[in-house]
């Protein structure tokens, strides 16, 4: 078995036809769940890219493994995909992004070079790499905002496209009256980006793929990971204008929202993001660049299970697809991810499985609760391994993609770390308490912030739009106290012991006694025999008299 791991950046879970969109054709994203298990609710750890993307690498909630928001190195030791794999026999490598920040000081602590195998996995969060590219190639007055070297940059160069960058020059800008029309501004998200589509990003790592597919001959997990459909909004013809005004949908969003909101929710409210999402003719521009975007990713995909299904691998390789998390797109009159309403925080999630176990779950859907973790568990057990659950808490998904219904979770997590956003200064006096947690049951949705503020509360099943925030009054003690007690079950789990399994531990159990450890004995009685084996029979030397013989000298 093989796993290809596609992951697209900031892709919503309801912008795909096979999960019910009304304009957007995706027929390989389709084709896909036709053959395999489509999940309706699943949910990612954080809704930020690096917290994320952490997460689905290790197995682990961000609380665990540390690394909360965008920069937060990924402490140098901590277990990942690359680890668990390659133990049980299955290469791991990375073609495209993690977003994942090396910890740099912990490996100058223990003399770990990046030019080493293990200094370079653990730079690479585990992975071994084909080609690196976190895809945002910014560059201002303090220089680029990616310190690493771009080899999608380089390949824009080998072609032609002049220029210190032509990601941010021609593959994310279009042109007006001669000029740049950069695809940072929302202004310009109809234009077509000003690069052949071929060169474009999404492409060339498709492209990448099957160079890697083509050349791999031991079993492997490749984890696929595009930068799109991600901000810059800006997509090359034909997709440019393939959606227009007319496929954007009413947004999702009340003015109840503004009555009285949570003090954490009104400050995301009154940030430059969202006061850009609030206005239509920024939606109505951005919305058709993305489903532009979203349409490439799907072309490309269709290209990719062609060369499977061509080179004779689509039978023995695992397929997964899905997101870091959402995009608001307007929605609850915010931009971008950040918070736990469905648009942010659940991500699409569709797996084939190519065994003959898989067959009787094919073209199904799973509305169990599902974890961004819970891949690590899979692939682990896909990999012919036991999952060890003291440092994966994930939970492997074979038994749903193979028809079968097991003992699950009552509810999902997911937390946010919004210390290094500016307004957190105005809300909380320390940056410990700029935190938030969201406990998810399938109904009820708790979000929980540090600080001493109130918790914000909705009912799913009721208000499916997430518009009434119950929490504002009193009425729902009872679901509150539910869900904080869950909050709290979950806050006591055992996340870092994990030098020490289960089976570990049952086997140190007594292990001391049979080493010759053996306190608070009266006579030796209370153990067996041969535990006390080394401690009787006749002394060998004597050099301490015993009484008898000292009273006889005395």
């Amino acid at each position: 078995m093989n796993i290809l791991f596609i992951m697209y950046d900031q892709l919503r879970f309801d912008y795909l036809s096979c999960a019910g969109h009304p304009h957007l054709h995706t027929p390989n994203f389709d084709r896909v769940a036709a053959r395999g298990v489509r999940f309706t609710n699943a949910y990612c750890q954080s809704p930020i890219c690096g917290s994320s993307r952490m997460s689905f690498y290790t197995g682990r909630y961000p609380s665990s493994h540390g690394a909360q928001w965008n920069g937060y190195p990924l402490r140098v030791g901590e277990m990942t995909l690359g680890d668990h794999l390659r133990a049980a026999g299955m290469e791991c490598w990375l073609i495209g992004k993690t977003h994942m920040r090396a910890d740099k000081e912990g490996m100058a602590r223990l003399g770990l070079e990046t030019d080493s195998v293990i200094g370079a996995r653990q730079a690479e969060c585990g992975f071994d790499t084909w080609a690196r590219d976190d895809g945002l190639w910014g560059q201002g007055p303090d220089g680029f905002y990616d310190e690493n070297r771009s080899p999608y940059n380089e390949y824009l160069k080998s072609k032609g496209y002049e220029g210190e960058n032509p990601w941010a020059d021609y593959a994310n800008a279009g042109v007006e009256d001669g000029k740049i029309a950069s695809g940072w501004m929302f202004r310009n998200a109809d234009k077509p980006a000003n690069i052949r589509e071929e060169d474009s990003e999404t492409p060339w790592l498709t492209r990448e793929a099957m160079a890697f597919i083509d050349q791999a001959d031991t079993p492997w997990c490749a984890h696929v990971s595009y930068i799109k459909p991600h901000w810059p909004y800006i997509v090359p013809a034909p997709y440019h204008d393939m959606f227009g005004a007319n496929h954007v949908p009413a947004p999702t969003r009340h003015e109840v929202e503004w009555e009285d909101p949570h003090p954490v929710f009104k400050a995301f409210l009154d940030g430059k993001v969202a006061e850009a999402f609030q206005k239509d003719e920024v939606r109505q521009k951005v919305i058709p660049a993305y489903m532009g975007l979203i349409k490439q990713c799907d072309d490309q995909l269709g290209l990719l299970l062609d060369h499977l299904e061509a080179t004779g691998r689509m039978a023995n390789t695992m397929i997964v697809l899905t997101s870091d998390h959402g995009d608001y797109l307007g929605d609850h009159w915010m931009g971008e991810k950040d918070l736990f309403h469905d648009p942010s925080v659940k991500i699409p999630l569709i797996v084939y499985d190519p065994r003959p176990e898989a067959d009787a779950a094919r073209g199904t859907t799973c509305d169990a609760l599902v974890e961004s973790i819970d891949l690590a568990a899979t692939f682990v057990e896909v990999a012919g391994a036991e999952v060890p659950d003291h440092i994966i808490e994930g939970r492997s998904l074979l038994p749903w993609l193979h028809g079968e219904t097991p003992e699950w979770r009552r509810f999902v997590i997911s937390e946010y770390d919004y210390s290094v956003r500016p307004f957190a200064t105005s809300l909380v006096s320390h940056s410990r308490d700029a935190r938030l947690f969201m406990v998810f049951d399938g109904r009820w949705k708790l979000i929980h912030a540090e600080g001493g503020f109130r918790p914000m509360l909705f009912d799913l099943q009721t208000d499916p739009e997430e518009f009434h925030d119950l929490a504002k009054a009193p009425g729902h003690e009872a679901e509150i106290d539910r869900l904080y007690g869950y909050l709290a079950e979950w806050g006591l789990r055992m996340s870092q012991r994990v030098t020490r399994s289960e089976a570990d531990i049952a086997a140190m159990r007594g292990k001391s006694l049979r080493r010759g450890i053996l306190p608070f004995l009266v006579d030796g009685s209370e153990v067996l025999a041969e535990l006390t084996e080394k401690y009787r029979g006749p002394a060998a030397q004597v050099y301490v008299a015993d009484d008898a013989e000292a009273e006889r000298d005395g």
